[in-house]
């Protein structure tokens, strides 16, 4: 069933409200699946800086040296955030290939890479995580969220969404995907992997696949209608807003509302319930194969 949130900021002075007004949309979604949860955060980004963020498969994995270690390794500066099972590093563009090769040859997984985009997910309800990772706190331009019931594959902080594919790209999907098994053979041959067992992990790698291809984003959307097959509802993420598509029979619910301050997204409305001015919103719901984004 899964539960689907989306929010991207019009003005400046909300930026510091995101991680809040997020949370308490994702939270109330929680009854649509209680098996884990995550978030994506797009902040604002340093100029020749990434960021990468890892988590470790060990719950007693000691991030505190992380910083130095990798730093030394690589000869480069670091900055580093530790956020209980996660961290996110602040290294130089040029060094990112080689920071993530590192990271992972000590055993963590990259959860996501890009000048803007920070991802935290785990098992557990949508309360317990956002209170693990702080999410109230955070802030950003706009965001994605999830709350899983899982379907297709185990109750991991692997399955868990959202899933990155790319820099500054990351999907979010209620749904199950048909031929999810065949796309990712394509994939493949074309020398993009996917990680995990998820079917939306496939759309993700799709996503951007296409727009490493050349398509824009809009083109990729569209793609997914004709190429993927199943039901879904898929809200992305990029560095400059996110996009929403359903496919040609909706069966998923969906819903947006709209103000001069915000676009929002939710599997329901009950969502929208404490944003800030919900009651003057454009309210509608997505139509079926039809591409909608918005961007800064």
């Amino acid at each position: 069933m899964c539960g689907i949130v989306g929010l991207f900021l019009k003005r400046d002075d909300l930026h510091p409200q995101l991680g809040a007004m997020l949370t308490d949309m994702l939270i109330t979604m929680t009854d649509r699946g209680p098996d884990s949860a995550g978030i994506a955060i797009y902040g604002p980004a340093t100029a020749g800086m990434v960021k990468i963020t890892v988590q470790s498969a060990d719950p007693a994995k000691d991030f505190s040296n992380l910083e130095a270690e990798l730093g030394a390794a690589l000869g480069i500066a670091v900055v580093a955030k530790v956020v209980d099972t996660h961290a996110v590093l602040v290294v130089p563009e040029t060094a990112k290939s080689a920071a993530i090769t590192w990271l992972e040859d000590a055993g963590l997984w990259i959860m996501a890479s890009g000048a803007s985009m920070e991802i935290y997910k785990e098992v557990g309800l949508p309360e317990d995580v956002a209170a693990r990772f702080e999410l109230r706190q955070m802030g950003g331009s706009h965001g994605i969220g999830h709350t899983r019931m899982a379907t297709e594959s185990a109750v991991t902080t692997m399955g868990a969404h959202p899933f990155s594919t790319a820099d500054d790209q990351c999907l979010v999907h209620n749904g199950s995907l048909s031929n999810h098994n065949q796309m990712r053979r394509k994939l493949a041959r074309k020398g993009v992997f996917t990680r995990s067992e998820n079917d939306t992990e496939v759309g993700a790698a799709y996503i951007s696949s296409r727009i490493a291809e050349g398509a824009t984003l809009n083109e990729a959307l569209e793609g997914t209608i004709k190429d993927l097959d199943g039901f879904f509802t898929f809200v992305t993420g990029t560095q400059n807003g996110f996009g929403v598509v359903r496919d040609p029979i909706a069966c998923k619910p969906a819903v947006m509302a709209e103000t001069d301050d915000y676009v929002a997204f939710a599997s329901e409305y009950r969502a929208f319930a404490d944003l800030p001015g919900i009651d003057a919103a454009r309210i509608w719901e997505p139509e079926p194969a039809t591409v909608y984004f918005w961007e800064r």
